[in-house]
């Protein structure tokens, strides 16, 4: 039987170990932590990923514990709504038209289940720290030198991934001059700024954000100047959040968090019988929620490449190289572009097109098609 080892327990490295086993093929996953993650940068997902969840058999409870947002908008800070985009004009184009909130973190437990329901070995407080190959397989060593070899070997083991650098892939790109600033509040943002979706980015030359719902909190996501400390932009962040919108006292807060943002892509997502998925293989920003998704999608290309052949297995790893360069860096660095663009005249011309392009369903859907990724993974008829 083909045995293939995991290095990371996240959304990516359990979503490869599920569609593996799916296929009959056996699975060790090896995580670094002494359980699931409880960290939830990403809680966004798109409708084909949805559609990946499905034939996974883990979508019911991702839609039961999830937030369903069929609309996102586009604000100005002064003006307000600018143009709110609904996926229902997707209905032809997937059984989902609709974006779902949840935190990455209520994802993976619910993984973990089925991986282990259908056998797969999740082994806990095992760091890979190096990878090793040989013949028509792969071994992966752990920081307490136990050694699991395997046909394959896939590093989902996050951005700063041992396995890549095990292997001495180059990870080449940029570091955003800004770091970001999420804070998750406990206010009912609705009761303070009209027409909100659950989902929004905000326009603002000097101070740009995005506000989003979970099921259990609205997040911020503000940019921080580079040239500050983390417990200055804390001490300020009540000063911030008034700006966006005052309650008259403070914001209810329950927690902040500020991290560096790059945008990198490995340069080989195959070398040999070792793969790269998710944050090994690539990191974006957050600016429309590609890179959770992009890093399940990358699991799912894989596993059905690895159950057919080791042709397969490269003609993937090269397409999913090929997307990430072309689509998630180029749309999450365009987003980011716009989103933060100081010139009026430039600002203006992108709102206008926002309005324009939410009142022709023929260009929304055009719009919503790359937006969701849909467009990244199949042909789609005009």
């Amino acid at each position: 039987m083909t045995h293939v080892v995991v290095a990371g327990a996240g959304p990516v490295g359990l979503t490869a170990a599920l569609a593996l086993l799916r296929t009959g093929i056996a699975v060790t996953v090896l995580e670094a932590g002494p359980g699931l993650a409880a960290e939830s940068r990403a809680s966004t997902f798109h409708p084909p990923t949805l559609e990946m969840l499905r034939e996974l058999g883990v979508l019911d409870p991702v839609l039961e514990r999830g937030l369903i947002a069929p609309v996102f908008a586009y604000r100005d800070r002064v003006e307000g709504l600018i143009a709110a985009l609904d996926l229902a004009v997707l209905a032809g184009d997937t059984p989902f038209p609709f974006r779902v909130q949840l935190e990455q973190s209520k994802l993976t437990p619910i993984l973990l289940a089925e991986v282990e329901r259908l056998g797969g070995a999740v082994r806990f407080g095992s760091p890979v720290t190096s990878v090793e190959q040989a013949g028509t397989g792969a071994t992966a060593t752990t920081a307490d030198g136990h050694r699991v070899g395997g046909d394959w070997v896939i590093g989902a083991d996050g951005a700063h991934s041992a396995v890549r650098r095990s292997l001495g892939v180059d990870f080449e790109g940029i570091t955003y001059p800004e770091r970001f600033l999420v804070a998750s509040t406990e206010e009912e943002l609705p009761e303070l700024l009209d027409g909100l979706a659950a989902v929004n980015y905000v326009f603002d030359p000097v101070d740009w954000s995005v506000l989003l719902r979970t099921p259990d909190h609205w997040r911020v996501l503000l940019p921080t100047p580079d040239d500050s400390t983390d417990d200055v932009e804390l001490a300020r962040l009540d000063e911030r959040l008034r700006l966006i919108a005052d309650p008259g006292r403070p914001w209810r807060v329950a927690h902040a968090s500020i991290y560096r943002v790059h945008q990198r892509v490995a340069a080989s997502f195959r070398t040999g019988r070792v793969l790269l998925a998710g944050d090994a293989a690539h990191v974006n920003n957050p600016l429309g929620g590609l890179g959770m998704n992009s890093g399940i999608h990358d699991s799912v290309a894989y596993a059905a490449a690895i159950a057919d052949s080791a042709d397969a297995v490269a003609a993937a790893a090269a397409d999913r190289r090929r997307i990430a360069l072309e689509y998630v860096q180029s749309v999450s660095h365009q987003n980011y572009v716009r989103l933060t663009a100081t010139d009026p005249r430039v600002r203006a011309d992108h709102l206008a097109e926002l309005r324009a392009t939410a009142a022709d369903p023929v260009r929304a859907r055009a719009y919503l098609l790359k937006s969701s990724m849909i467009s990244s993974l199949r042909p789609v008829p005009a």
